[in-house]
């Protein structure tokens, strides 16, 4: 292997005909080894004039990188306007770039930095948030459509340079970063993906922004605390918190950052030589730049999100009662009587993180006692209606007499009746149908069928209008259900029941008295009562939610609401994938229809930057067992300084394909092919070392003969897939040329 590694800039170390000396020295296994010294000859040089390729050779990272740059562009702006029509996921996050301009509050699985900017750009192109976004619809003419497709599209072009110059922090020779930067350049999935209105590409962007502000970072260590040693520290943080707000598979590159950033410090504390304030100093920078700045970044783009969705909207409901009521033009909580009275209909909210609203529909368990579903229902209808009753022990209750109101407080033993079937909220021994520790809740019976199985007690937690608590209020009383018979609580936590209870909420009675636990506290979310005309409304606006425990919400309700997201085995999905499916390039995705008059879009990879970054993942591995057999045998081949390259430009990249690749292995989810991009990338990063350590020996010219024939390979794969990225018009048969295997569905 080679001693003298020629390192990212390409250049040789008698690249400039200076007059040098031979020094030599032992090297490793008796080997000898040069070293070369400049001659002192600044008097006696005279002045050489430099050619144009010197200029170009010392100018080489700026000059590349802004022609890779301008490639970029065209690859990812060329005929970008071509498809009128709403193309694939556009109809999400175009929608939701449509609440940011009425400001109203929505619900999405993912973050919203992602879904602000997709609401920027609609800004910046004069869009008022009216078109509605239906997957296959044509854009009307006051949309500039193509404005807000290019600004997403920019994050995607700047990939391009990150990769670059990421490529050389990574010390990778300069035919190996050109190899990189362009196997991105010319990756068609990620030219074609960064063409829509879509998230994707500013995660790729921000996945990019996190890697090279790491491998920056890494080679700064020699300078610790050094002001530009700060800066890629906060910087790397910055990344991190962008690349986690615009979806959360953003905190599989923050596991990468994090994974380094312990053996760093591990390293650090087995340094004797390092004082121990040293050391501390350390740890304190990486939890300012590493944890706390990421935090802060993520949660601000949440007080934004709050901030600027000040208006209800279709996603209240994923929200505690307290915040719906702030919201402008809220029903929640408006013209709502203060006090609950018995006769009272009413909504009941969950105030656990992410809670839904108590539910109940016609639907029967399909096992235990076969009896109505109660569930937790995230969106507003009238199964969510409860009547409050006396319990059966009282005189019978007749909401159409004139008796005079009687309010319901703490200790009271109550029943709920369902509004629109009339039965019961009710509870036995029988088993949860998911949670098996606790006790089925169920409706049973009706006003006046049923048993004492269907009291339930109210325990008041706190009330933040009031220190009474012998009335029930309107959205500011927190109260417990317990049933006085089994003395379980009622519940609902973040377990979602089976495609039969249509993945809503459990609703379970607990047997363990847990008084903190908010999963079983609930309040009264907004009710009606025929005799309450001469009580005043309560003022729900006078309460404020706090933004910390609305961001955790918000954050639980996503997550409950990611995991529901499963196949439905009754249902097949042709978009969906598997993942042993994405690293061979087994399929691709159509992203519109495959009408003949449609301009069509096939989300597929270059084969050779698929097939060739997947084979590099195996050949990593293989080398690294070679040297490790190697050494185990005594042979010491490589250097400290070969050892760290391989360690950080080869197994951190492997490891990062690793965190992205691997938990979709075990998610049950359902994934299409977008979600291996993040993957592809550090996939790309560890071919490109594996190339770069597997040339090093070879002479230069045959190096560049081999890589330019790598280029040309990579270039001329994307040019005979272009059409896939940039748009294919007419019938699809006359693409039948593209499919290379038989599952790529580019034709009927």
């Amino acid at each position: 292997m080679s001693t003298d590694a020629t390192f990212s800039t390409g250049a040789d170390h008698d690249a400039y005909g200076v007059t040098r000396r031979v020094v030599v020295g032992d090297g490793v296994n008796g080997s000898t080894e040069y070293g070369v010294l400049e001659v002192d000859d600044k008097k006696t040089r005279q002045p050489v004039q430099q050619s144009l390729w010197s200029i170009l050779d010392q100018y080489e990272f700026l000059i590349a990188p802004l022609i890779f740059t301008a490639l970029s562009f065209f690859t990812r702006l060329y005929k970008i306007g071509l498809s009128p029509i709403v193309t694939w996921d556009e109809a999400h996050f175009g929608k939701f770039g449509s609440h940011y301009l009425k400001r109203e509050f929505y619900f999405d699985v993912h973050p919203p930095l992602g879904k602000m900017l997709v609401g920027l750009s609609g800004y910046l192109a004069g869009y008022n948030g009216s078109f509605e976004f239906k997957s296959g619809e044509t854009y009307p003419p006051e949309i500039n459509y193509t404005f807000m497709r290019v600004f997403n599209a920019t994050f995607g072009a700047l990939c391009v340079p990150l990769a670059y110059y990421t490529a050389r922090e990574l010390n990778l020779r300069r035919p190996a970063v050109w190899l990189v930067t362009l196997m991105v350049l010319f990756e068609n999935s990620y030219a074609t993906i960064s063409r829509f209105i879509l998230l994707d590409s500013m995660l790729l962007f921000f996945t990019f922004t996190t890697v090279l502000c790491w491998a920056r970072f890494h080679k700064l260590q020699k300078e610790s605390f050094s002001p530009e040693w700060w800066l890629w520290l906060v910087l790397s943080g910055v990344s991190i918190g962008c690349v986690c707000s615009v979806k959360w598979v953003g905190l599989f590159c923050t596991a990468l950052v994090g994974l380094y950033t312990i053996e760093d410090l591990w390293r650090k504390f087995g340094d004797l030589a390092m004082p121990k304030v040293e050391l501390a100093e350390h740890v304190v920078a990486r939890v300012i730049g590493l944890i706390a700045v990421p935090t802060v970044v993520y949660m601000l783009s949440f007080w934004m999100h709050f901030a600027i969705l000040e208006s209800t909207g279709p996603g209240d409901a994923q929200m505690s009662s307290l915040f719906q009521a702030n919201l402008k033009g809220t029903q929640v909580g408006k013209d709502s009587p203060l006090e609950i009275a018995y006769g009272s209909k009413a909504t009941i909210k969950n105030m656990g993180y992410g809670g839904g609203l108590l539910h109940s529909h016609v639907q029967t368990y399909p096992e235990g006692s076969t009896q109505q579903q109660v569930t937790c229902y995230h969106h507003k209808d009238a199964n969510n209606d409860w009547f409050f009753y006396p319990n059966r022990s009282e005189p019978i209750f007749d909401p159409e007499a004139a008796d005079p109101l009687r309010f319901v407080g703490d200790r009271h033993v109550i029943r709920l009746i369902h509004a629109q079937t009339g039965r019961n909220l009710h509870s036995h021994t029988i088993s949860a149908p998911v949670t098996k520790a606790d006790y089925e809740v169920s409706c049973y019976g009706n006003t006046t069928i049923g048993d004492e199985k269907d009291h339930w007690q109210v325990e008041v937690v706190r009330d933040v209008a009031s220190s009474d608590r012998s009335k029930l209020r309107t959205l500011t009383t927190a109260f417990r259900l317990k049933h006085p018979v089994l003395g379980c609580y009622l519940r609902a936590g973040n377990v979602n029941l089976p495609q039969w209870g249509f993945k809503q909420i459990e609703v379970t009675c607990v047997k363990e008295n847990r008084a903190r636990d908010v999963y079983t506290w609930w309040n009264v979310e907004s009710h009606v009562n025929e005799k309450h005309g001469i009580v005043p409304p309560g003022d729900p606006g006078s309460y404020k939610s706090p933004f910390f425990r609305d961001f955790i919400h918000l954050n639980v309700a996503m997550m409950t609401s990611n995991n529901a997201l499963v196949p439905d085995p009754d249902k097949q999905d042709d978009l969906a994938s598997q993942f042993w499916q994405w690293p061979l390039l087994h399929v691709g995705l159509r992203m519109c229809g495959w009408d003949d008059h449609i301009v069509k879009y096939f989300l597929l990879g270059n084969p050779i930057v698929y097939w060739g970054s997947t084979a590099s993942l195996g050949m990593l591995v293989a080398l690294v067992g070679w040297y490790v057999v190697r050494w185990q045998r005594g042979y010491q081949e490589l250097r400290q300084r070969e050892i760290d390259q391989i360690h950080y430009a080869g197994l951190y990249p492997l490891l990062g394909w690793l965190l992205h690749y691997v938990p979709f292995i075990a998610m049950a989810r359902v994934t299409y092919v977008h979600h291996y991009y993040p993957a592809l990338y550090f996939a790309i990063l560890t071919l490109g070392f594996v190339v770069d350590h597997l040339t090093r020996p070879l002479p230069r010219n045959v190096t560049w003969v081999f890589y330019s024939l790598l280029y040309a390979l990579v270039v001329a794969v994307f040019v005979v897939f272009r059409h896939i990225s940039f748009g294919m018009t007419g019938p699809a048969s006359q693409y039948a040329h593209l499919k290379w295997l038989k599952s790529w569905r580019v034709v009927n």
